[in-house]
C-alpha cells in the first residue's frame, strides 16, 4: 500500500513539472512576424506629355522707317513696352535628362502706337505710325533637367499681324492708310527656365527675340502725299519677356524619360 502511493505521488510530481514546462514554453513563445505595410512613393517627376498654359508679360519692338522721295529717315527705333497676353500648348518628350518638345504660343498686344516724326521744309511735320495687334510663335524646345527644373531653348518662327501702316502730315491734316499688312513673318530664337511645383503644374519665365522681314509700302494714287512714293521698315525686331504657367497632362508621361532607370 505504501508503494502504491510513493508510486502515485511520483507521479504526479512528474505530471506536475511536465505541465508547468510546457506552460512556461507556450509563454515564451514569440509573436509570428508582421511585415510593416509598405510605403508607396510618388513616381519620379517626369517633363513627358502634351501641356497647355497661359502668359503675360512685355514686349518692345524696333524699326527704322525710310522714305525713299524725300530721303528722311524717320528713326522710330525703340518704342515704349507694352503689355501682352495670352496662352501656349505643347508637347515634351524626356530622354534621360533630355527634354525635346514643340511649343506653340499665341499673344494679343495692347493698343502699339510707335510713332516718328520728321519736320519736312514746305510739307510740314509728317508722321508715321503702326500698330502692332498680335503676336504668335511656333518653336522647336530643347534643354536639360535635373528633376523638377528644366534649363531650355527654342527656335523657330514668329508671326506678328494687323500692323497698320499710317502716314500723317500734322499741319494739314491729311493722311493715308494701309491697312492689308495682316501679318509679317520672322525667325524668332528664345531661352527660359520652367519649373515643375507639383506633379502635373509648372511655372516658367522666358526670353524671345523675333527678328522680322523688311515691309516696303508705296503711296496710292490719290493721296496727298506724293503717289508712288515709297515708305521702307527696316532693322525690325520684337523682344518679349514672359512668365507663364502650364498644366501638363502626362499621357504616357510616367515610366519614360527621366522615370526610366533612375
Amino acid at each position: 500500500m505504501r508503494k502504491l502511493l510513493h508510486t502515485t505521488a511520483a507521479l504526479s510530481a512528474l505530471l506536475a513539472t511536465s505541465m508547468a514546462a510546457n506552460a512556461a514554453d507556450v509563454r515564451a513563445r514569440p509573436a509570428p512576424y508582421a511585415p510593416p505595410p509598405p510605403v508607396y512613393a510618388p513616381p519620379p517627376f517626369s517633363w513627358t506629355g502634351f501641356y497647355l498654359g497661359g502668359n503675360i508679360g512685355g514686349a518692345w519692338a524696333h524699326r527704322d522707317v525710310t522714305d525713299t522721295f524725300l530721303g528722311v529717315n524717320f528713326g522710330s527705333g525703340n518704342n515704349n513696352g507694352v503689355f501682352i497676353g495670352g496662352g501656349q500648348l505643347g508637347y515634351n518628350w524626356q530622354i534621360g535628362y533630355a527634354v525635346l518638345g514643340i511649343e506653340a504660343d499665341f499673344d494679343g498686344a495692347a493698343n502699339n502706337n510707335n510713332t516718328g516724326t520728321v519736320f519736312i521744309p514746305g510739307a510740314g511735320t509728317i508722321q508715321v505710325t503702326s500698330n502692332n495687334r498680335w503676336i504668335t510663335t511656333l518653336a522647336a524646345r530643347f534643354g536639360v533637367t535635373n528633376g523638377p527644373w528644366l534649363f531650355y531653348g527654342k527656335a523657330g518662327g514668329g508671326w506678328v499681324g494687323n500692323e497698320d501702316f499710317t502716314v500723317t502730315n500734322l499741319r494739314t491734316g491729311s493722311s493715308f492708310n494701309i491697312s492689308n499688312d495682316s501679318s509679317n513673318s520672322g525667325w524668332l530664337l528664345g531661352a527660359g527656365i520652367e519649373w515643375g511645383f507639383a506633379q502635373n503644374w509648372s511655372a516658367k519665365v522666358e526670353y524671345d527675340y523675333l527678328g522680322l522681314e523688311d515691309r516696303t509700302f508705296i503711296v496710292p494714287a490719290g493721296s496727298p502725299f506724293f503717289p508712288g512714293d515709297t515708305f521702307t521698315r527696316s532693322s525690325r525686331n520684337l523682344q518679349m519677356v514672359k512668365a507663364g504657367i502650364n498644366y501638363r497632362f502626362n499621357w504616357g508621361g510616367y515610366g519614360s524619360g527621366y522615370g526610366r532607370g533612375y
